[in-house]
């Protein structure tokens, strides 16, 4: 029961990573270059156990829209096992963003295993087609109570023709 409890939040860390990586690619477009945030972007996540610890990486598309919504797909969970990520990113300063979003999991019995909600910063360089962020991943229970804790630091490039 144990180990499928932390499978479990496993998978759910690794699809709010790939969220994560999506957020953070949909704020990166508004301020730069061409001034846009909608575009797809191809990010590479990696979580940390916060301390530096690799637990795991793994590519992710990310397709971002003007109204700072985002959508995202990972190489890091299998669809039907979370919805998509959905949240709000808002301009700091500079090439800077700061972002939050949530999805929702559940087992492979289609049985409802709670939330993640990823938060965090991402960096846009000068040209507008790379960037880079952090962010703290926190995976809840259907009752709402925090079971884990990771972080995740992700980079991507501008997915084009």
């Amino acid at each position: 029961m144990k180990t499928k409890l932390v499978k479990s939040m496993m998978a759910s860390l690794v699809v709010a990573c790939a969220s994560l990586t999506m957020i953070v690619a949909t704020a990166t477009g508004q301020g730069t270059q061409g001034g846009t945030l909608q575009g797809t972007w191809e990010m590479q996540i990696t979580l940390t156990d916060c301390a530096g610890h690799v637990i795991r990486s793994f590519p992710s598309l990310m397709n971002t829209r003007r109204e700072a919504r985002w959508w995202s797909r990972t190489g890091g969970h299998r669809r039907p096992l979370k919805t998509p990520g959905e949240g709000v990113w808002s301009h700091t300063t500079g090439n800077n963003f700061a972002f939050r979003f949530k999805f929702f999991t559940f087992n492979p019995q289609n049985i409802f295993t709670g939330w993640t909600i990823i938060a965090g910063e991402t960096t846009v360089d000068s040209t507008g087609n790379a960037n880079t962020g952090s962010a703290t991943v926190k995976v809840y229970d259907p009752n709402g109570v925090l079971l884990a804790t990771v972080c995740a630091e992700t980079v991507g490039t501008r997915f084009e023709l």
